[in-house]
């Protein structure tokens, strides 16, 4: 009998002990919840930004190609909200035309229309000589040795040739402006090459 009682004892003075989660000396540690990864707001707007803009372009070339008025392909780009119209068409008219139909998408801040007016009849030579000009200009960025490891794209539209792409520095978008000019036939060049900004360190 005694031994029973010692043994009813001793299991009341450890019970407290022995149940999980029941006592200071018993409780267990739940891992926290790991917080999730707070993105950057520049990161998110940009992206959303470039989603709506990707939409906007497709809306936009949809209602071009749609447009009977319009003859021929035109190129359809956009930043921020802003349309940028690229390609040749047949007259002024086509070129107003266009212009128009995109103005009237939903999202569209501006348009930048910079069409090139090449009638029907001389489209055959300008698209060659366009052809060629693109080949010449890109041969000579890519010889350079400030731009050979530059990532440039190089498009002619009645000999007005537009670079396109991303540097780091803006003596290298310069550079680029300048030999573009240099080639012969060339009426003019559009620089939008975007100079990447870079911070020093302190």
């Amino acid at each position: 009998m005694k031994r029973v009682m010692m043994f009813l004892t001793l299991v009341l003075l450890i019970w407290p002990g022995v149940g999980l989660g029941q006592g200071p000396s018993g409780a267990r540690q739940t891992p926290q919840a790991e917080r999730p990864a707070e993105s950057s707001p520049g990161v998110m707007a940009s992206t959303g930004r470039a989603i709506k803009d990707s939409w906007i372009t497709s809306k936009a070339k949809a209602k071009v190609i749609a447009d009977k008025r319009i003859t021929r392909a035109v190129s359809v780009e956009t930043h921020a909200g802003i349309v940028t119209l690229r390609g040749k068409v047949a007259s002024a008219d086509e070129k107003q035309v266009a212009e128009q139909v995109v103005h009237g998408t939903d999202g569209v801040k501006a348009v930048r229309n910079v069409l090139q007016i090449v009638p029907d009849a001389q489209r055959t030579v300008v698209d060659a000589r366009d052809k060629e000009l693109k080949k010449s200009v890109k041969a000579r960025l890519d010889k350079d040795m400030m731009l050979k490891d530059s990532d440039i794209a190089v498009r002619s539209d009645n000999a007005v040739v537009t670079l396109t792409g991303s540097v780091a520095d803006a003596r290298v978008s310069a550079r680029a402006n300048e030999l573009a000019r240099g080639i012969t036939g060339v009426r003019g060049v559009r620089n939008e090459i975007k100079v990447a900004m870079t911070r020093t360190a302190r």
